[in-house]
This record gives C-alpha cells, structure tokens and sequence, in this order.
C-alpha cells in the first residue's frame, strides 16, 4: 500500500454512505466521499450508493476494505440480515460482500466487516474520546442504539455487564424494547403524541426531526425538554448496572442524536446515578466509525 493514499474504508448509516481513506499511522481520515440515502430504499439505491462512493474514493486495486455497517448482519460471510428493524429491509440475503468485490474499481482483495458501533468506539479507543481507557463503553444513538464494549482494545461479545450479543438494544425498558424509548423513532413518536400537544396547540411539522425538538428545548419549550429527559434518563438507568459490572471508566456516546450534548448528558447522568463513570461525547464525530472500520481491516489476516 502506498502510505500517501491509506486503507479504504466503507460505511453504510441510517442516512448515509461513505468512503474514506485513513490513514494507519496517525489514524486520520485524508480523503472522504459522502451521499445521502434512504434507509428503506431499494437494493439497488442503497448498494449503488457505496459502490459509487468506492469508485470516487480513486484507492489502489488489490487492497483489503473495511466496511462498517449496522445490524443484523452476518459479518463473516458479508451478508445482510435486515429484517423487521424498519431499515435496509430490501437488502435482506444479499451478498454484500459479492456485490462489492464485484463492483468496485480497481478490484479490492477483499473486504472485511463490522458492526458500525464497534466500529465507532474501537475508533474513539485509538484516537478518540476513550483513548487511555482500558475498559470503555461506546453507545451510538441515530436511527437506534448501537453498543459496543472494549477491553484493552478488544470488544466483548459477553461477560459480566454485556447484553446478549453485546447489543443493548436487545435490552428492555419498562417490558418494552429499549428503542421504543431512546431512538430517532421514539423521540419523534413520544413527541408528536404527548398530551401536551393537546394542551399547547402547537403544530408538529412532518419533517420534524430531533435537531428541531432539541432547538426548541433550548428555547424553552417544556413539552420538547421533557421528551428528550424522558428518553435519555431511561438510556442511563438502562446502562448503569451493565456499566458497574463491566467496570468501564468511560461511556462514550455518538450518533446524530447525540449532537445535542447540551441536553443529553444532564438527563444521562441522572439516569446512570452514582455509576463511576466518566462521560464523553465522541471525540471524532463522523470519522470515529472509518478510523475503527481501517483498524478491523489492517488486523485482518
């Protein structure tokens, strides 16, 4: 590989795609390709997108890919398992893996997956806002919650404190999935229903997304401020057992959601109570996922 150009890298998001090269030594994305998409697009939208992204990414033939993607996903074969999540459902059986070696030029040598999350805090781990933290705990809030916990630079799958598979969003809250609680989903739903909205008379406009509810919780709106307590106190008291018997010192949290630190952190910490834990939001922002992607694939055999 030559050293100016860095690892290729892909991801796929819940409203995204992206190509990067980074670079291993300094763990730094130098060159990144972006493009919107849609979740519940067709197969070959969405596939079409990463392809496209690869190509414009102009990286050497012959090398070995990263790609960070979402759950459920068989990242051995390379193979999506996207069913009843409300995103890439149209992908469901296809060989990603194919598609990609396929359709990206030059021709990679392979290409090697892993869960966006783990992705994320193996990221953060290395050059981010868990570096110099032996246990960590990364929590990525978007479209839904994804989990990842590390060791020492190796994530844990289980052991005391990891959820089944290490998802916490396989955890409930109340008897219910976590992410009717604390999603993208949940705060648009728990907003646009709340019985205040009867009482207050204000319009909620279609394309409300949580960005505008977090405005007008700034701005003073109750009704905005108590859904986003609501959600993100029932996310901490959620963690905080699996945080104390992991003995993580530090939860890292990202995501789009996430950008709104402000308001999360104070209703997080409330729900975590007296967890010893130091909370950070991610330190790489958008990057955090490709850097770790890079790492999965510079340690592929």
């Amino acid at each position: 590989m030559r050293p100016s150009q860095g690892r290729p890298v892909l991801e796929l998001g819940g409203t995204h795609v992206a190509a990067a090269l980074v670079d291993p030594g300094t763990a730094t994305v130098t060159r990144r390709v972006r493009r919107p998409v849609h979740a519940r697009g067709s197969a070959e939208h969405i596939l079409g997108g990463l392809v496209r992204c690869a190509g414009e990414l102009d990286a050497p033939g012959g090398q070995v890919w990263g790609v960070a993607v979402p759950g459920p996903f068989d990242y051995d074969k390379g193979i999506a398992r996207f069913e009843g999540v409300g995103k890439f459902d149209d992908l469901y059986g296809i060989d990603v893996r194919a598609v990609l070696l396929d359709g990206v030029w030059p021709r990679p040598a392979e290409t090697v997956f892993l869960n966006d999350a783990h992705a994320f805090l193996l990221g953060e781990w290395l050059a981010g806002a868990a570096r110099g933290h032996h246990r960590c705990v990364g929590i990525t809030l978007g479209t839904g919650v994804g989990s990842a916990f590390l060791s020492a630079g190796d994530l844990r799958h289980e052991g005391p404190g990891v959820p089944p598979q290490g998802r916490i969003d396989l955890v409930e809250a109340s008897g219910r999935p976590l992410e009717d609680s604390v999603s993208r989903r949940a705060i648009l739903t728990r907003y646009a229903h709340d019985d205040a909205d009867h009482r207050d008379g204000h319009h909620v406009p279609p394309d409300l997304d949580v960005r505008e509810i977090a405005a007008r919780a700034r701005a003073g709106e109750r009704r905005a401020r108590r859904v986003l307590d609501e959600a993100f106190t029932t996310l901490g008291t959620v963690l905080a057992p699996r945080l104390r018997d992991f003995d993580a010192s530090v939860l890292v949290v990202g995501g789009a959601v996430a950008t709104s630190w402000d308001l999360l952190r104070p209703a997080l910490r409330r729900g975590l109570g007296d967890t010893p834990v130091t909370l950070r939001p991610a330190g790489l922002g958008g990057e955090a996922a490709l850097v770790g992607a890079a790492a999965h694939a510079a340690a592929a055999p």
